[in-house]
């Protein structure tokens, strides 16, 4: 019976834990913090009542006073019944114990409670028998062998607890590794290694070792206050510890409680947001199987800008949802927020920049995954285009990152965009003496040009005078190829060719530097075999 009371003191104290600290928000602000002001009395960890002080008495010499008295009178006598006796003094209403004066409830006390005097002095005076049969009960004989026999069974608890704990650790630990590992092998399998079992099954399990422990030291620290509990001069520390740990927990317990409604109003705005990404999803999806089309909207569109709705559709919960999170509206949240605001809009100037130009890259139509480009000295095919950059494979084979920006605010030269459908105007230059005639030249140039595979025969190549040099007449071969991707093999081909049909007429093509007439054209002569000595060999 003993032990089910301490059980119900328990949980009583955790619920007046929570009343205390509601009933404490009604009072006035200058009541709360100083302390000269008002002092409850406590006996045996039980507060009685509070009582107001004044500049000669502060409350809590006042309230100090009070529990000594109470527990001198309670010790003076076994008797399980309290003489109680109220009358009127100088001050307010004297309260007697046993013939002892006690307390004095004076008006101040009754203003500050809002209430009668005489109302107030009876319920003090209830209060301090209550308090004072209970003192005495919990120190009988019969009370400390209930207080010994609480003691006992907390400590056998603890003790199996601790028993289970420390002699069947390792074995639990283990079983929930191997079937980790079991469950996590499978899931390895399906993810071609990139996850592995072993170290899947070591985190969880540390988790879980690591909750165990803290399980353990929160029944440590529980068993340690309600043995505390169990005697009753040691009751107002075990208060004292319970209310370390549990004032806190009832905390997070009521703040937990009353953001209930908060909470389901953010589970409909995620279930909203989620229902409209969805019905996006399939709109777009539908989109790119062909199920319906939209005039003048290109397919390349279709990823980018269901991206952008569906940023668009999280913003917007975010801003429904902004009101209802936890903290929103203090001060300090709304500080960390601007701090953030500030810390993204510094840092991340280069960031929107590339995100706009990449919009702009994507919706403007001057280049598409596929295209040959040249950016700046970069020439390459278009891979993919990204929100912050675009990626291009050379004609090297080499993978080259273009930050958007970069690719909005430079010249892009497309060789794969068709402009006038006679496609892309391949161009050469080469230096010919002023001795050379200028229709031998351009015939000569022109058969190259026919030579070269890749080259359009109509419109026909054209032949163009660049500039007349100090020493020989620049003439450029235009050519044009509907193969853009194909241009440096085109280009090549057609300087090969140029050299071999100047090679077979004898003519020759100029040095960069000029120092005299040659007494024979500087051209190859013999035929080479095609053979290497190491070939040979």
């Amino acid at each position: 019976m003993r032990a089910l009371v301490i059980w119900m003191m328990s949980f009583l104290l955790l619920c007046s834990v929570a009343s205390a600290q509601s009933e404490e928000i009604l009072l006035p602000q200058q009541e709360r913090e100083d302390p000269e002001f008002i002092a409850p009395v406590i006996v045996d960890g039980d507060e009685l009542f509070v009582v107001r002080g004044s500049s000669a008495l502060p409350a809590t010499d006042r309230a100090a006073k009070i529990e000594e008295r109470i527990a001198q009178v309670a010790d003076r006598s076994e008797s399980k019944t309290v003489d109680i006796q109220i009358s009127r003094a100088e001050f307010g209403q004297l309260v007697r114990v046993d013939g002892h004066m006690v307390t004095i409830t004076t008006q101040a006390d009754a203003d500050h409670e809002q209430m009668d005097i005489e109302v107030l002095a009876g319920l003090q005076a209830e209060a301090i028998e209550n308090a004072i049969l209970k003192y005495r009960e919990a120190r009988s004989s019969e009370g400390r062998v209930d207080s010994a026999l609480a003691a006992v069974a907390w400590t056998a608890l603890f003790a199996l607890v601790s028993y289970f704990f420390f002699a069947k650790r390792k074995k639990f630990l283990g079983y929930v590794r191997n079937n980790l590992e079991k469950r996590a092998e499978s899931v390895e399998e399906a993810t071609k290694s990139i996850l592995r079992s072993r170290a899947i099954a070591s985190i969880i399990v540390y988790s879980i070792h690591a909750l165990m422990w803290v399980l353990f030291l929160f029944f440590l620290y529980y068993y340690l206050s309600l043995v505390l509990l169990s005697f009753a001069e040691t009751q107002a520390i075990a208060q004292v510890l319970l209310k370390y740990v549990s004032e806190p927990l009832i905390n997070v317990v009521l703040a937990v409680v009353g953001y209930i409604p908060n909470l389901i109003m953010l589970v409909i705005i995620a279930a909203l947001c989620r229902f409209a990404i969805r019905g996006l999803d399939l709109f777009f999806a539908n989109l790119e199987n062909g199920a319906f089309e939209i005039k003048d909207f290109e397919a390349h569109w279709i990823a980018p800008t269901n991206m952008l709705f569906r940023a668009l559709i999280i913003v917007i919960a975010l801003v429904f949802a902004y009101p209802y999170i936890p903290g929103s509206g203090s001060r300090a949240f709304q500080g960390v927020t601007i701090l953030a605001g500030i810390m993204v809009s510094l840092g991340s100037n280069t960031v929107v920049s590339n995100m706009m130009a990449g919009l702009f890259v994507i919706y403007r139509r001057s280049t598409n995954v596929g295209d040959r480009i040249m950016v700046g000295d970069k020439i390459g095919d278009v891979t993919e285009i990204k929100l912050m950059e675009t990626l291009i494979k050379s004609i090297k084979n080499e993978m080259i990152s273009i930050p958007n920006a970069q690719l909005l605010n430079s010249e892009v030269v497309n060789y794969s965009r068709k402009v006038d459908g006679r496609g892309l105007l391949v161009h050469t230059t080469v230096g010919i003496g002023y001795e050379e005639p200028p229709k031998k030249i351009t015939a000569m140039l022109i058969e190259a040009a026919y030579r070269t595979q890749g080259l359009s025969k109509n419109p026909e190549p054209f032949v163009l005078w660049t500039q007349l040099a100090d020493y020989a007449i620049n003439y450029e071969i235009n050519a044009y190829t509907s193969r853009g991707s194909s241009l440096p093999k085109i280009l090549s081909d057609l300087h090969q060719n140029i050299v071999e049909v100047f090679n077979e007429n004898g003519t020759q093509i100029m040095t960069p530097s000029y120092m005299a007439d040659p007494p024979s054209p500087k051209i190859p002569t013999e035929e080479w075999d095609g053979k290497l000595a190491h070939i040979a060999e």
